[in-house]
């Protein structure tokens, strides 16, 4: 089976599915783009770590990353290897005492994991044959749009904000992470780095 790599180009808020997020994963060396549909829980997860956001508890895949280490298991890559009915369907490599295991995942888990690992994502030619789309250059999106979803506290956080100095919105966001306010930490993260741009 020959692998293409992909990449995480972003989330962004499904226009399908009210409450859900899309997940758009990009093929390395190509222009096609695959949208996942995902829950609200995986795609926090997925944002937290494309922030860099440190929970003070262990989220549940992080959890799960901590187990496996602890075991000297080790996620070598993530494989999406089947569309059916609109469903992906992905399988965790994993490695112990140099030993391959395969473990079946949702894709949406496996992308989060995939990113805690630092191990890549790949597919198969059918299925972006089959699932991919080209998108215009000129409509896509800056990269730094795609890292967050889209929720009411973040599109607010410009003007909400706005009105902090950098000292109370860095406290802010200290507080927001320890309290687990994943979205308002995001929110106030975005008003910080526009202030850094400007």
């Amino acid at each position: 089976m020959l692998k293409i790599k992909l990449n995480i180009l972003g989330l962004s808020v499904s226009q399908s599915q009210s409450g859900a997020y899309a997940l758009v994963l990009a093929e390395e060396t190509g222009e096609r783009r695959i949208p996942i549909i995902i829950g609200p829980i995986e795609a926090q997860s997925i944002a937290i770590q494309l922030e860099g956001l440190k929970p003070p508890r262990p989220l549940t895949h992080d959890l799960f990353k901590n187990m496996a280490s602890a075991f000297d298991i080790y996620i070598s890559e993530i494989i999406i290897y089947k569309l059916e009915e609109g469903i992906f369907y992905s399988e965790l490599v994993c490695m112990k005492d140099g030993k391959q295991i395969i473990i079946d995942s949702r894709t949406s888990d496996a992308v989060a994991l995939a990113l805690r690992f630092g191990c890549p994502i790949y597919t198969t030619e059918d299925i972006l044959e089959r699932a991919g789309i080209v998108i215009e250059f000129e409509t896509e999106r800056p990269q730094e749009e795609w890292h967050q979803p889209v929720s009411e506290e973040t599109n607010k956080g410009k003007y909400e904000y706005g009105k902090y100095t950098s000292a109370e919105l860095s406290d802010m966001l200290t507080n927001a992470v320890k309290d687990e306010d994943y979205e308002k930490a995001s929110a106030i993260r975005d008003e910080i780095n526009r202030r850094r741009k400007d």
